[in-house]
């Protein structure tokens, strides 16, 4: 299937990391016009997320060059090793997590969907994950489940406008996915089949929005309606 993303011009933030060096991979092969963005080097452009300024300036780079920004990816955040589990619980860490990932998606999102507004159309994916979904982790499941609302929020105030909003949420993700699924647990996924999820989720083609799929299976004996 074509998913006609020929010459779109996507930004991918966290472009250098895992997951966001599959989506840009992808996107290329599909055509489209990649431009990475990243804290640290290798990518196209820096952009520190939690300065609005650098958002800002980064967002306005790909408008001048590109003339317009037809999809967005946030697969930006500090990987799950990095938060301590001895303070899952600590008020100070889930409030850093939370503006690490779902502020970080939010301030990107806001920067680029005005212009997507004004075009009539674009495609914005967050990448969250099923932690979300599973208690025992506060810091983890609150700031999965943080940006999960906030996409579903912005989907809601965009509908009508061409523009849809939409979450990918991984297990856990190695290159070597096992088919196993314990019980209580997520699946796993491969960056790639993460990354075919979330290119699938750009193109115009697919008319979804507002909601939150899981890459791997979804969380073994876990119920959500």
């Amino acid at each position: 299937m074509d998913l006609q993303l020929t010459d779109h011009v996507v930004l991918v933030v966290g472009g250098t990391g895992l997951i966001g060096r599959a989506v840009a991979r992808t996107l290329a092969e599909e055509g489209a016009v990649v431009v990475t963005a990243a804290r640290g080097e290798g990518a196209d452009l820096r952009l520190d997320a939690a300065d609005d300024a650098s958002v800002e300036a980064a967002v306005a780079q790909v408008l001048e060059r590109h003339g317009r920004i037809d999809g967005l990816v946030v697969a930006a955040a500090p990987p799950a090793q990095t938060l301590d589990p001895a303070r899952a619980s600590d008020p100070a860490q889930v409030a850093q997590a939370v503006d690490g990932k779902a502020m970080t998606f939010l301030r990107i999102a806001n920067a680029v969907l005005p212009h997507m507004r004004a075009a009539g159309s674009g495609r914005v994916v967050g990448v969250s994950g099923q932690n979300a979904l599973i208690t025992g982790n506060i810091t983890g499941a609150v700031r999965n489940a943080a940006l999960i609302i906030a996409a579903q929020s912005l989907a809601d105030e965009l509908a009508g406008t061409g523009v849809a909003v939409n979450v990918v949420n991984p297990g856990p993700v190695t290159d070597d996915a096992r088919a196993e699924v314990a019980l209580g647990k997520p699946g796993e996924s491969t960056p790639q089949q993460v990354a075919d999820l979330v290119v699938m989720l750009l193109s115009p083609r697919i008319a979804v929005s507002s909601e939150s799929i899981a890459s791997g299976h979804r969380v073994r004996g876990a119920v959500a309606l």
